[in-house]
């Protein structure tokens, strides 16, 4: 019903989910369906001489072992380049190459996931290994400057003004290094699919994907079959933040198989081979220099990255892009640089750049605020921008210094002292730190449908997918209050390329695309409606203006006199039409040309750090945010905070370690790649100003999925340098940095 929109409604899925009923893609009841394990390499760089499939052929239960030396050869995977933004250069057993640590070399297919298992531990791979390099910093001379960056495809290297007289007029300068780690996915529900061929050229994929038709498109391509051709279904993921976006070998492959073997394959990526094949953040090293006058103005600011990519494929970690935009600065430059490396594809993680590029921004801000002996947030006030000095457009919204008041009001920030280790409580040193969040607010084409159907309820079609956001439930809001239902009469499918065209669900743009689809096909909808009662001699509403008639709870009626009216079931059987539909495609227009669109934040974090030991505790963290509308407060609050632990894990814990004599992650699972758990949680919360924009969408909505994170890792490396004095400036902050 109307004023739904906002409220913090429970997930209509979650009853599902907490009771097992959710059925996600490993678990879709296939007929039939043989099990498959991936066997991964063992080097980084090299050949396969030799495969001995013998003992796993032999062994029980298996149907099948799929190497290079009988995998179909696919026309859609020779001369691979570069890939397109939802895809990515696939290893599908075409040759006998190896790239990279944990590439697929072969395929184990068995009656059970217990004899696959078996099989693929008898499988022997021998190798001719060639020397190969994984390191950063001792290649950097070998770094090269891709043409573009990012998902918006900016530049990737940026200037305005001239740095050298910016620094050189400056009162205060400072230039240091900043480095993140290799980065992991570790979502709850690992990746996996089920391929199953209905027909020789007819393909089902039960797929756990942030974009079914991406997927439909891609693994089209690959088998040189029409798109149409293939039904991808993905009614629940368990996290995706990114990952699950691009198409990988492991879907691919289990269609090979399907295919060879004339039955349904299921194959799920185990949690070891979760670090390599299916993409990573790329560890980044990042320069800043900044120069300010005594009274905090900024001369200069330049920042610069590197960063690694593989050595068949291509992603820009864009950490510099908020530099550019985020404070006004007359003389600014921002570069990336990229290092082909013998490691498995680095590619979108959540808030791609913005995550490790406003860790190293923030955090140099922080120590020209303590230089020039000014209050962090007083230090980015006085740099404030009005409108966006790298676009040089007005921005369509900024509520920027209204969540640093905010927030800095809930915290307590007036309650900290500004002298580094004046904080005290006992044995533990007290730190406030505070970073500020900005994250790009994009939109892509969208479609969506709506029905009326004959018993008065109403039924909305996007082939989208809930990635566990809440899709689900904020969709089905949105339709209610546009059409004037109750959320119970309400019925909102997605995760199926059956359904009208979307987007991935990524770059915090799903509510904004499909979101704005829903809206306007439920729009059409009421219009059309509104036009057969008007233009209907038989109903109560024949002749009224159509400004003048409202529909609520499954009735349509006069606002000037609501008895005046009929139910939307007597209307539409009169018409001797089973069902009225609208439908509707939303897609960006000239408002990017005309604004920079971005959403903001302000985060503050108190970290309790043991004076002797060195343990670190986030015993606060608070963030306010300004996005444009809220569609669900429940479900909002939810993504912020759930980006935020991703900033704890970010600053304290997360850290790919590679043995680099052997180009391999020593810490390939949950036990040594320590991601935050409850016990690492403090109180923690988010809130958000209200903030209007009639620019960005129809819906006016910025997404909340990732600025969550942007600015929280920063925000609590600030607070330990407070409480210590001590500037770590390598991630992740572990005591051993702290006691050196």
């Amino acid at each position: 019903m109307p004023g739904v929109i906002g409220q913090p409604l429970d997930r209509i899925d979650g009853t599902l989910k907490v009771t097992g009923r959710a059925v996600y893609a490993y678990e879709q009841q296939v007929e039939n369906a043989a099990y498959g394990v991936l066997v991964t390499s063992t080097i980084p760089k090299g050949r396969i001489t030799a495969i001995d499939t013998s003992a796993a052929e032999k062994s029980s239960g298996v149907v099948m072992v799929m190497t290079h030396l009988n995998a179909p050869k696919l026309a859609g995977l020779k001369e691979q380049k570069p890939s397109p933004v939802t895809g990515r250069v696939i290893q599908a057993f075409q040759d006998d190459l190896v790239r990279y640590a944990n590439q697929p070399v072969a395929l184990v297919v068995a009656e059970t996931l217990e004899q696959a298992l078996e099989g693929a531990h008898l499988v022997g791979v021998k190798y001719a290994v060639e020397r190969h390099a994984v390191d950063l910093d001792g290649r950097i001379s070998q770094a090269y400057e891709p043409p573009k960056a990012g998902g918006q495809q900016e530049p990737s290297a940026s200037n305005r003004g001239d740095m050298k007289s910016g620094l050189a007029e400056a009162d205060q300068r400072m230039r240091e290094v900043y480095r993140t780690p290799f980065e992991f996915h570790n979502p709850m529900e690992q990746h996996a699919t089920i391929a199953v061929w209905d027909k020789p050229d007819h393909l089902t994929l039960y797929d756990s994907t942030q974009g079914v038709f991406s997927d439909r498109e891609r693994v089209g391509h690959v088998f040189s079959m029409p798109s149409e051709s293939i039904h991808v279904i993905s009614p629940f993921i368990g996290g995706g933040f990114g990952s699950k976006g691009p198409v990988w070998s492991h879907v691919v492959i289990a269609a090979m198989a399907a295919k060879q073997l004339s039955r349904p394959v299921r194959l799920e990526v185990r949690r070891p081979q979760m670090f390599g094949p299916v993409g990573m953040r790329s560890q980044t090293r990042q320069e800043l220099a900044i120069g300010a006058k005594t009274d905090g103005s900024i001369t200069a600011l330049s920042h610069d990255t590197v960063c690694q990519t593989s050595s068949f494929d291509e992603f820009v970690e864009t950490a510099s892009l908020s530099a550019r935009r985020l404070y006004t600065a007359p003389n600014n430059s921002t570069s990336h640089l990229l290092i082909k490396s013998d490691i498995g594809q680095p590619s979108y993680t959540r808030a791609p750049g913005e995550a490790p590029g406003t860790y190293a921004l923030e955090a140099a801000m922080d120590e020209m605020a303590y230089q020039l002996k000014m209050d962090p947030i007083e230090f980015r006030l006085k740099n404030y921008t009005d409108s966006d000095p790298n676009e040089k457009k007005p921005w369509s919204s900024k509520s920027l210094r209204e969540c640093y008041r905010q927030g800095a009001e809930r915290f307590g920030w007036s309650n900290r002292t500004a002298e580094p280790r004046s904080m005290r409580k006992g044995n533990v040193l007290v730190g406030y730190g505070m970073a500020t969040s900005i994250y790009p607010t994009r939109r892509s084409p969208a479609n969506a449908s709506a029905r009326l159907n004959g018993d008065g309820t109403l039924s909305v079609d996007a082939g989208t997918q809930d990635i566990g956001t809440g899709t689900y439930t904020v969709m089905t809001q949105v339709a209610a209050d546009t059409f004037g239902l109750p959320m119970t009469s309400v019925k909102f499918r997605l995760g199926d390329t059956d359904l009208p065209k979307t987007p991935v669900s990524g770059g915090s743009q799903a509510a904004a695309s499909t979101g704005s689809a829903v809206y306007l096909a439920t729009q059409a909808l009421r219009e059309k409606l509104i036009q057969m009662a008007i233009s209907d001699a038989q109903s109560p509403l024949s002749g009224v203006s159509a400004q003048d008639v409202e529909i609520q709870n499954g009735r349509i009626f006069a606002r000037s006199n609501p008895s005046k009216g009929e139910a939307l079931g007597q209307l539409l059987a009169r018409s001797g039409q089973p069902f009225a539909e609208g439908k509707a495609e939303a897609k960006p227009g000239s408002e990017k040309e005309r604004y920079s669109m971005y959403a903001f934040g302000a985060q503050f974090s108190e970290v309790h750090v043991d004076a002797d030991l060195g343990q670190i505790r986030v015993a606060r963290h608070l963030g306010c945010f300004a996005a444009g509308r809220i569609l669900n407060a429940k479900t909002a609050r939810s993504q912020l905070l759930g980006g935020m632990i991703w900033g704890v894990g970010m600053a304290l814990l997360e850290e790919g370690v590679m043995d680099r004599r052997l180009g391999r992650y020593v810490n390939n699972n949950l036990a040594e790649y320590h991601v935050p758990v409850n016990a690492d949680i403090g109180v923690i919360d988010a809130f958000w100003v209200d903030e209007k924009d009639e620019h960005v969408n129809p819906l006016g909505v910025k997404g909340v999925g990732e600025i969550g994170i942007t600015g929280a890792t920063a925000a609590i490396v600030n607070a330990i340098h407070h409480a210590t004095g001590k500037r770590v400036r390598d991630l992740p902050v572990t005591l051993d940095k702290l006691l050196v």
